[in-house]
């Protein structure tokens, strides 16, 4: 298990990197993997990696688009 929750998140970053999928696929991986339930590790889950979640959920329409501004 992980110390804290910036481990878990280096831990999924591997994962996207190494196997290129989305953050919220390698989280149900690593869950599917290690016979946990998705809902016992969101404490592990800190506000980067919930970041990474929500925008990869924008950018497959699941969640509404947000106004951006070019700069």
């Amino acid at each position: 298990m992980f110390k804290t929750a910036n481990d878990f998140s280096l831990h999924i970053e591997g994962i996207v990197r190494d196997k290129k999928l989305s953050y919220m696929d390698a989280v149900l991986q690593y869950c599917q993997e290690n016979f946990i339930e998705p809902e016992d590790i969101t404490s592990l889950i800190n506000k980067s990696l919930k970041d990474k979640i929500e925008m990869n959920f924008r950018e497959l329409n699941y969640l509404p688009k947000q106004a951006t501004l070019d700069v």
